[in-house]
């Protein structure tokens, strides 16, 4: 999840740049807000993708921008929910083992 969180803020910046839009004190500290909440993000496919979509309409970024980004999204999406899910299971199963719970 951290990976999509900072995914989000550099397509972010970089959308900012291709339309020339000037990133305000407000909007970063708007952006670091948002990181917090994509940290909650599911680790399902193409969930970073719409939380993108609001990021953007809340620094005056066009959300059309994503249409730039859909081309590698897709490749890099895989690689985070990967992670993601590997980093879920391994967590679930270091918790089971130290609280002694046994397999069914």
């Amino acid at each position: 999840m951290d990976g999509t969180a900072l995914y989000q803020v550099v397509a972010a910046v970089f959308l900012t740049q291709v339309f020339g839009i000037d990133l305000t004190t407000g909007g970063l500290i708007l952006l670091t807000a948002t990181v917090g909440a994509s940290l909650g993000s599911p680790s399902t496919p193409g969930v970073g993708i719409i939380i993108l979509a609001s990021i953007l309409q809340g620094i005056g970024v066009p959300a059309s921008g994503i249409a730039l980004l859909i081309g590698v999204d897709r490749i890099l999406d895989m690689s985070r929910t990967a992670v993601n899910v590997t980093g879920d299971l391994t967590a679930c199963i270091v918790m089971n083992r130290w609280l002694g719970y046994k397999h069914a």
